[in-house]
């Protein structure tokens, strides 16, 4: 079975769009969400009904409680929470209930669907390349399935605990093999804040026990217009072109 995961859409129609695509270019049967659907972007509703419809599994991400009114947006920086409060007053109520009925996680058999960190989920720790050694361990002990994939720094990033040891694997495709323990960072689909615009997904073949983090171009232009065009802060705009 091959899987495609992504998160961090952010309201982010075009990406979406072209990651569904490359997904099932690349033979995905099964699509698992990581979150953040909603917010920065100008389609929230366009894209919660498409990664609703696609998607097997979906979880919750901040920026969809904070957009659905569960969550505090005092702790949003200021441009992140003027999009919030937009994306807010632009849900259908639909689209508001169905991100308020989302889990933090999901597990399927040895695997952890979870926006942030295993550890402590609701407090939204990021797996990043720049967290510290002992929140990679914390975060790994709180993992009690085998494999977490995860989204929420925007970075794509695979951790490995092995053998007693804890580090980073330098690329972006990996054999998972048995002894192993793994937090794969998908990155974001809607926003790659790691000097690669392109929009990221990963793949997960069971079969060959495999994870392939991947990226596919998508139409730039027509977002950051959509986003100009909404009156939404114009840095949002900006940064989807150099992916930062």
């Amino acid at each position: 079975m091959k899987y495609g995961i992504f998160s961090d859409v952010h309201g982010n129609l075009e990406a979406l769009e072209a990651v569904l695509g490359a997904m099932e270019r690349d033979g995905a049967e099964r699509l698992w969400c990581l979150g953040d659907v909603v917010g920065y972007g100008a389609n929230p509703n366009e894209c919660a009904v498409r990664v609703r419809d696609a998607a097997e599994s979906v979880v919750l991400g901040n920026h969809d409680a904070a957009c659905a009114g569960a969550e505090p947006i005092e702790h949003f920086n200021p441009k992140a929470r003027d999009a919030v409060q937009w994306t807010s007053r632009h849900l259908a109520e639909s689209t508001r209930n169905w991100l308020r009925g989302l889990p933090l996680t999901i597990t399927h058999g040895d695997i952890l669907l979870v926006h942030a960190s295993p550890h402590e989920p609701a407090a939204w720790h990021y797996i990043a390349p720049h967290m510290k050694q002992g929140d990679m361990i914390q975060a790994f002990a709180a993992l009690t399935a085998r494999v977490a994939f995860v989204g929420h720094s925007h970075q794509p990033l695979i951790l490995v605990h092995r053998e007693q040891q804890y580090y980073r694997f330098l690329g972006d495709h990996l054999y998972l093999e048995d002894s192993g323990r793994y937090l794969v960072n998908v990155g974001s689909a809607g926003q790659p804040r790691d000097g690669n615009p392109q929009a990221a997904y990963a793949i997960y073949d069971t079969l060959a026990g495999t994870v392939t983090l991947a990226r596919v171009a998508y139409d730039v232009g027509t977002a950051q217009r959509k986003i100009r065009d909404a009156g939404l802060p114009e840095a949002l705009a900006d940064r989807l072109e150099s992916g930062n």
